[in-house]
């Protein structure tokens, strides 16, 4: 049984969504800029959705009493903006277990036919590979921990945010 909009304060949500995303996104530039550990281009896809949820987020907080309705709907597209990230984050884990082959961006997915076609891939190859694991805990790697929490967060602010049926 969720909790009813009468028993929830209406700011909740839209702030709760606001925070996660900061928090997420503060983690990922620690990661990076305190831990030294670069990204590749999935793990920057996996940030654009939550920058947006925070955006969202936001401005639901800023329209929370003079309009709920709108609010509310913020809160579903910020939700939806978690499940993105979500989504990216579990693409993002089956590049790393090889389990399909990533962007294009990701590294090389096909042979070059001419010297001048290998020095263009290797001076094209990205500084850091899809595929490389660069942090784990528990065997879960950071895009897996994005795709759970990001998942859970996601649902939980469109459950939420969406009318109740009588």
């Amino acid at each position: 049984m969720r909790p009813s909009s009468e028993t929830r304060p209406a700011w909740l949500v839209p702030a709760g969504m606001a925070v996660f995303s900061t928090a997420m996104l503060g983690g990922a530039f620690a990661f990076q800029y305190l831990g030294g550990l670069a990204p590749c281009v999935l793990c920057l896809y996996q940030r654009y959705p939550h920058a947006a949820a925070i955006i969202l987020g936001l401005l639901g907080l800023a329209l929370v009493r003079r309009a709920p309705q709108a609010t509310r709907w913020l809160c579903v597209l910020g939700g939806l903006a978690l499940l993105t990230s979500a989504g990216i984050g579990l693409f993002h884990v089956g590049v790393e277990h090889l389990w399909w082959e990533g962007t294009a961006e990701c590294g090389a997915t096909s042979m070059p036919d001419s010297l001048e076609a290998v020095k263009a891939q290797l001076m094209n190859q990205p500084i850091v590979r899809c595929t490389d694991i660069a942090w784990e805990m528990f065997g879960i790697s950071m895009a897996g921990y994005n795709f759970l929490l990001s998942a859970a967060a996601g649902c939980l602010a469109i459950a939420l945010s969406l009318p109740r049926r009588a």
